[in-house]
């Protein structure tokens, strides 16, 4: 099955993809470097260099790259920050909805009055769903609630967006939103690595952060291996 795949700092810590092949397309919003093997492709949505920070991230030149490969399908891993206390680190949900609201949505029509949809399709959520059964349980239907970042966010607004979904992340939303403008088919999957900030007495800063993506590695890992089973 040919699927394109988008992820983050998991794709960075991970052995999974060393051998895939490493390419370069120049897209009309600027280079994307991705991995490659048969019918998939890798994308690190923060870059193949430095990570950039959430605010920098190239989404057109991301969605756009996938576009030009030839890609319909689109399986996006997120981390994300629990607003629900039902919801703890290390659960694995799936988005049907979001919240953007902080910052205009990500386009490709700057200089037209027109722009695509909104939505998730999800149109693979039940098959991964049905085959990464029991080993992995997919909390789907979701809503995600996006903030601009880089900084995490203040209690105060954790208290506001609580109200607003279930998690909290810095990227799905645009990538949702652009998918949705070239016709591409957008399905969200999400590892849940601390609740937010406030949340359950929960205090995050960038340290915590990174020691909790880091403890969910081989969690992640291992859906990665599992997710190119069942799409192979």
């Amino acid at each position: 099955m040919k699927v394109a795949f988008i992820s983050g700092t998991s794709v960075v810590n991970s052995t999974i993809f060393s051998r895939w092949e490493t390419s370069v397309i120049t897209t009309v919003h600027g280079p994307v470097t991705y991995r490659r093997h048969g019918d998939h492709v890798l994308l690190n949505r923060h870059g193949s260099g430095l990570p950039l920070p959430p605010h920098r991230i190239n989404h057109r030149a991301n969605i756009r790259a996938l576009a030009d490969l030839g890609f319909s399908d689109v399986v996006a891993l997120n981390s994300v920050g629990s607003l629900q206390p039902g919801l703890p680190p290390g659960t694995l949900v799936s988005c049907g909805d979001y919240v953007g609201l902080q910052q205009g949505p990500a386009t490709f029509f700057d200089d037209e009055l027109k722009g695509g949809a909104p939505g998730i399709a999800n149109n693979l959520i039940p098959l991964l769903t049905a085959r990464l059964a029991p080993e992995f349980q997919i909390h789907a239907g979701k809503t995600y609630v996006q903030t601009r970042g880089p900084r995490f966010e203040t209690k105060a607004e954790i208290r506001v967006i609580k109200n607003w979904g279930d998690v909290v992340g810095m990227t799905a939303a645009h990538e949702a939103d652009l998918c949705g403008e070239l016709g591409l088919r957008y399905n969200s999957l999400a590892v849940v690595d601390n609740y937010a900030n406030g949340l359950e007495n929960t205090e995050i800063d960038f340290a915590k952060f990174r020691d909790l993506v880091q403890s969910n590695q081989a969690r992640v890992d291992r859906l990665f291996t599992r997710l190119l089973e069942i799409l192979a």
